[in-house]
Parts: structure tokens; sequence; C-alpha cells
């Protein structure tokens, strides 16, 4: 069994190897690691490309942007328009490759001006047991996945990364708006600008790892089960902050958070 030292080694020359790089990054804790090993390997041949859309909140963007800038990165900000397609606005169990796709496509046409260039996304080993429509939007435009190459897993990362002095290191895990709609229900643009209000709130409260889900006028709260405490006791004013954004009714999730749930 090989050590995360040597995994990471492995990483570094296979981003060597490639020449040109360009990175998917999202300032998650993966692809946040990933750019940083890019940046170290490559230098300016590693482009870090992040998808602007109303799918990712502005402080996400404001953050990763932030980062890229504080490392000294070779960044590059995209328009994506998943929004404004019907598949994806369906939400019928596959959004995750309409929003790939889009990523990975507008990439291609991008980067085309910089000749032979490798794209790559953080794909990460714990990926590997789950249903990921976007993995085959991945394989489709030949994007290629260094951590997953490397072996290494969520936990390595968080590791990694601590010591490479990323603030993302224990960050919590986040998907896009998009993913806060049960499956079936249509993601509408002034919906998705509603979750991310709610969620500001919960983040301006200090919980770490939330979502909101969106039941039309309900708001689902999931929170760590460790944090139901802290949330009953600012109920009050949660409540009616979060009411403020358009719910009518706010609730808490009694099974706590869940990674991937939407329904």
């Amino acid at each position: 069994m090989k050590s995360i030292e040597e995994k990471e080694r492995m990483l570094l020359d296979e981003l060597k190897a490639y020449g040109a790089i360009a990175v998917a990054y999202s300032g998650g804790v993966d692809s946040t690691y990933l750019a940083d090993c890019a940046h170290e390997a490559l230098g300016r041949n590693a482009m870090m490309v992040i998808a602007d859309s109303p799918s990712l909140p502005r402080k996400e963007l404001e953050e990763a942007v932030e980062m890229a800038t504080a490392r000294g990165w070779n960044l590059r900000i995209i328009q994506t328009e998943e929004h404004r397609k019907e598949e994806y606005l369906e939400n019928s169990g596959d959004r995750c490759f309409h929003c790939k796709n889009e990523l990975f496509s507008k990439m291609e046409a991008i980067l085309s001006e910089f000749g032979d260039i490798v794209l790559a996304h953080g794909a990460i080993e714990d990926d590997k047991g789950d249903v990921r429509p976007g993995t085959q939007a991945a394989a489709n435009h030949c994007v290629v996945a260094p951590l997953q190459n490397a072996g290494l897993y969520k936990k390595e990362i968080r590791i990694l990364s601590e010591r490479r002095g990323l603030p993302t290191a224990g960050k919590a895990s986040f998907a896009c708006l998009g993913s806060r709609f049960p499956t079936g229900t249509r993601i509408g643009l002034d919906a998705m600008a509603q979750v991310e209000k709610a969620e500001a709130i919960l983040r301006a409260r200090g919980f770490g790892q939330y979502r909101v889900r969106h039941h039309g006028d309900l708001c689902r709260i999931e929170i760590e089960p460790a944090d139901f405490e802290k949330l009953l006791d600012e109920r009050t004013e949660l409540v009616a902050a979060i009411r403020k954004t358009g719910y009518r009714f706010v609730t808490l999730d009694l099974s706590g958070y869940t990674m991937g749930s939407s329904a």
C-alpha cells in the first residue's frame, strides 16, 4: 500500500508529463489541491478554469478567485450556461451530466487557442463507488482524473492540503445549487437565488456543513446532528431571517446532513 507521500509524488509526476493542463477548478477541497499540485508541477502551463454561473454562489466564486490570486495561479474565469439548457432545468436525474458537459465543452472551445493542452477534473477514489453522471461527461471529453489515478481519497487530500497550507483542508463538502432541488422538480433561477440567500444566512451564523433543500415554499435544512442544539437555540432569529428570503415554512431535517441527497 502506497503512502500519501508516494501518491502525491505520483500525482506530481503525472502532471509534469502532461506538459500543459487546464484544471476544472471550483474552490472545493479536491480541485483546490489538484490546482496547487498542477501549479507546482507546471507553473504557468497549468491553467485553473472556474465556471461562473447562477449555480455557483457568489461567495464561493469570490473565495475561489481570492485563493487563486493569493497562490499566484494562472486563473481563467469562463461563463457556462447550463442554466439555459432545458435538460439541466428539467432535473430528471442526469442534471450533473448536462452541467459537466457544458463545462467541459466550454473549456474545450476556449482552451483550443492554447494548442495541445490536457483537461483535468478533481474526481477522487471515493467517487468510484457512487453513481456520478458527471463522470460520463468527463469521459466523453477525454478529461483526465489525476487524483484518482494516484489513488487519493478525500481524507488523504485533506491531510496533504493542510501540509500545503491550503485553507480548504477543512472545508465542508459543497455541490452546485442545482443539487438543492429534489430529482424531478424543475430548477428555477429565482428559486436557486433564494436557496443561495438562505444558505448564506446559515453560513453567516457559523454553520459549517449545511444544505437548504428547496420544496416550493418550504425550506428543509440539513445540518450535522452536532449542530442541532445551536440551530434550536437560534431558531426564532433564524426562521425569521430565512422567511425573508421568500420561504413560508422552515423545517429541520432530523436525519441530518446527507451527502448527495436531494430527495
